[in-house]
């Protein structure tokens, strides 16, 4: 058993843009890709590896930068996404920003400005833990806004991130998606492991009981903003580390395809002394 290709990986997890999609059809449990779990730990050791060296050419280069989207609903890995898949990354040139609820100054301003404030400089990693898609989820179930502003915001989603691609910035959209049952464990270990209790919050299970209302959000969401030039990846994450490995997969494969490369220098060795 080998692991499995970036292409194939990205076959399987893909949403294909224009075409409709089931998130039902989608299984949480699915480990079709790394059936061997002991597969799934080498490949992932092996993906964060290869991501830290191209991350140090991307930022010698300063000339392009990669954003990794991480959504889904509480427990479903994505915290332990970031601290898995760039487990040997170095913190030079990485940028992490977890999006919670906006701020009055924030809410002053267009659902996209703190978005934008966000995105990775040039040269650098950007994770997004949650992102602008809060705007299509969480403010739809919960009608903090009408639905004539949110039929808007799909269009106005994907013309910012066609934006961000024509500037530099390749984009990899990650729907982390766990199961109803496997959540339920995951939210109750946060009361039995001691390790865990800081991460309980009641109201992950209001959110909870909104599970169907959720579940049609997010299937509207990847079916509408699924592009070509910003495609999501709907990941299988009631196993965490095969959810990581087939992350770290897609992760790996878009900074191989910028076809990075170290930039040559200005100066030459003979023109100065180092006697």
């Amino acid at each position: 058993m080998s692991i499995p290709s970036i292409s194939d990986v990205r076959k399987h997890l893909i949403a294909d843009p224009g075409k409709p999609f089931d998130l039902s059809s989608r299984d949480s449990g699915d480990r079709s890709l790394f059936e061997d779990k002991s597969l799934a730990k080498t490949s992932l050791k092996k993906d964060a590896a290869v991501i830290n060296e191209l991350k140090d050419i991307l930022y010698a280069e300063k000339k392009r930068s990669i954003l990794v989207v991480l959504q889904g609903m509480d427990t479903a890995g994505k915290s332990g996404t970031i601290k898995s898949v760039f487990a040997d990354t170095t913190p030079l040139g990485m940028e992490v920003k977890a999006f919670k609820a906006p701020s009055s100054n924030e809410l002053a301003r267009d659902y996209l400005w703190r978005i934008h404030n966000a995105v990775p400089k040039k040269g650098h990693v950007g994770i997004f833990d949650r992102s602008h898609y809060e705007d299509v989820l969480v403010v739809k179930v919960r009608g903090f806004a009408s639905p004539e502003d949110i039929e808007k915001r799909y269009e106005q989603i994907n013309a910012f991130e066609e934006h961000l691609s024509e500037n530099g910035v390749t984009i990899v959209k990650c729907m982390l998606n766990i199961g109803y049952e496997e959540q339920g464990i995951r939210l109750r270990e946060r009361l039995e492991e001691q390790h865990k209790y800081w991460k309980f919050n009641p109201a992950d299970l209001d959110d909870r009981a909104l599970w169907k209302d959720y579940m049609s959000a997010y299937e509207t969401a990847v079916q509408r903003c699924s592009t070509k030039h910003s495609p999501w990846y709907v990941i299988p994450s009631d196993s965490r580390t095969r959810r990581s490995a087939m992350i770290a997969r897609l992760v790996r494969g878009a900074l191989e395809e910028m076809d990075l490369s170290w930039p040559k220098s200005d100066y030459r060795l003979e023109d100065f002394d180092f006697s």
